[in-house]
């Protein structure tokens, strides 16, 4: 299963703003609505394909309520995450998905809370850190998002 998972905005309640309204609200409602993380929302869903038209369909909340959207697709990685953009770019088959672990989006995980992202690259094959984090929360970016 692909996980996509969406990452609130801190200035509001993710979960209400997105059950409050009926678009959404249709979108989600065939999926177990989980938050992984504090002010956030996940849903597994069948496949990479199916996690990026649900993240389509709700690009007009993820604008206005998201700080990240992110997905994780166990056949790329069972522990880190792909941004929208490169989930995206795998789907059309644009970035092969052994080509995405280079470049990272690192968030440490306070209080299951996700804080400030460092852009890092990987090297010699280690996954860096969030030195005084309780975890880490690592997700794979694309080279536009890395540099711009």
């Amino acid at each position: 299963m692909t996980r996509v998972c969406l990452l609130g905005d801190p200035a509001v309640d993710l979960t209400y703003e997105l059950l409050s309204r009926e678009t959404a609200r249709d979108a989600l409602a065939t999926y177990d609505i989980e938050e992984p993380f504090a002010n956030s929302l996940a849903v597994d869903t069948v496949s990479l394909g199916a996690a990026v038209s649900l993240l389509n369909d709700l690009n007009w909340y993820l604008v206005r309520f998201v700080d990240e959207a992110i997905v994780r697709e166990p056949s790329i990685s069972t522990d880190e995450w792909l941004s929208r953009d490169l989930a995206r770019a795998v789907r059309d088959g644009a970035i092969p998905p052994e080509e995405t672990d280079q470049r990272l989006k690192v968030f440490g995980l306070v209080d299951g809370e996700p804080v400030d992202p460092r852009y890092v690259r990987r090297t010699q094959g280690d996954t860096p850190t969030y030195d005084g984090a309780d975890e880490t929360l690592v997700v794979r970016v694309s080279e536009s998002e890395f540099d711009g």
